[in-house]
């Protein structure tokens, strides 16, 4: 299994230098091969196409990112680590290399999360959202409510900040990536709050 997951990994990470030196648009499986060693019948067998190849690189690092971002059960306060846990991880988005490559170069890779279906990391982030919330409900940190909704609504800010922050901040000098961090901030804390 190791060796399986191995080999997996190595060709997810072909594929991302690959989308990282030329975009999604121009990456082929034949290149992703080529870079990772294999042959292209061993890539074609797993993902028939590069959109499906990418769906799982970028589950993959998105995932990475939520799992580094996740707020810890040390017995403290819920809300404000979870605030400042999601606001880390929006940043963390900011500054992935890959996540900045698809917002710059192929942005249409992500509408259909946007606009048609829910991605396997956003299900993952729902599930950690309202686990955290049922936590801060039961210490009272965080206001009464339906975990599953209040999950959903925190979602659509920490996406829409991480997805257009860049461009509603651009050329303001007023809302750097911090100064946004702290916009963030203070909508997720109150919206929390209860």
């Amino acid at each position: 299994m190791t060796s399986i997951r191995h080999k997996k990994d190595a060709m997810l990470d072909a594929a991302r230098d690959c989308v990282l030196a030329v975009g999604v648009r121009r990456t082929t499986l034949t290149d992703v091969a080529r870079r990772a060693g294999v042959s292209r019948m061993t890539i074609y067998r797993r993902w028939p196409d590069v959109r499906t190849l990418v769906a799982d690189l970028m589950t993959r690092e998105w995932a990475d990112v939520v799992a580094r971002v996740t707020p810890p059960g040390d017995g403290a306060p819920v809300r404000p680590q979870a605030v400042e846990a999601l606001v880390a991880g929006v940043a963390a988005l900011r500054g992935h290399r890959l996540f900045h490559k698809i917002l710059e170069v192929d942005p249409e890779v992500l509408l259909p999360y946007l606009l048609q279906r829910r991605g396997t990391t956003q299900d993952t982030m729902l599930r950690a959202f309202e686990k955290t919330l049922r936590a801060g409900h039961r210490d009272g940190t965080i206001r009464a409510g339906d975990p599953a909704r209040q999950a959903r609504a925190v979602l659509l800010v920490v996406q829409s900040f991480a997805m257009s922050g860049h461009i509603v901040a651009d050329g303001v000098p007023a809302l750097s990536p911090e100064a946004f961090d702290d916009e963030l901030r203070q909508i997720l804390d109150r919206y929390l709050a209860p």
